[in-house]
């Protein structure tokens, strides 16, 4: 008598429920899940999926997301400057996004945060800048309040040439002159070069001035 050997139905449903290896990496741990220890590698993993979101898939709110989480855990290991930069991401894209209230209260938190340390201060006029750039699309009278408040909490700011050209954009902005705006960011990029986000949000700027739809949208 011959005996035939059945397949196993178990082996073969176990196979089938196993997860495609592209989903492994987006079955991120909460942090309940996460001990104490381990945040770091928790951020790194929601730094990479942040980063496919950017460049592969081009989803910038889930790349926000997952650079918020990332500031989570950064923050749970008390690693305060990892956190900023992922912050500063999330601020940028939040701008770009028009979401300038949420930009804004990052920009200004960091830049709270690394005005007082002999390390990190120089960069906080950046922040400060920035802020009040995304304070100026909203409306102008919160820009010059806003420049204010920045002198006041940082006295080093108000020798600073971001600070000095705030100044001039806001009295250009004032008469609606857009050739005075203009030569001030001319004059301000010819020392130092303007990235393409603060290009940007001149450019948001100067279009209040020029009127909706109207002028070359360039700033030079």
């Amino acid at each position: 008598m011959r005996f035939v050997r059945r397949p196993s139905s178990i082996c073969s449903c176990r196979a089938n429920t196993t997860p495609p290896p592209a989903l492994w990496m987006l079955g991120t741990p909460t942090r309940r899940q996460t001990p104490k220890g381990r945040f770091t590698i928790a951020a790194k993993h929601h730094i990479s999926i942040a980063e496919i979101y950017e460049t592969e898939l081009v989803d910038i709110e889930k790349a926000i997301a997952h650079y918020e989480q990332s500031a989570d855990y950064y923050k749970g290991e008390e690693s305060n400057s990892s956190a900023n930069k992922c912050l500063l991401k999330v601020a940028a894209y939040a701008a770009q996004l028009e979401q300038y209230q949420k930009a804004i209260e990052i920009f200004e938190q960091v830049g709270a945060n690394t005005m007082d340390n002999p390390l990190l201060k120089y960069s906080a006029k950046d922040y400060f800048f920035k802020a009040a750039l995304c304070h100026f699309i909203v409306d102008e009278l919160n820009a010059k309040l806003a420049l204010e408040k920045y002198e006041e909490m940082f006295p080093a700011f108000t020798d600073s040439r971001e600070c000095k050209l705030l100044k001039k954009l806001l009295e250009a902005h004032e008469e609606q002159n857009s050739e005075a705006y203009t030569e001030a960011v001319k004059e301000f990029d010819s020392i130092s070069r303007l990235d393409q986000w603060l290009t940007t949000m001149l450019l948001r700027i100067k279009k209040s001035i020029q009127g909706d739809g109207e002028g070359d949208g360039d700033l030079k």
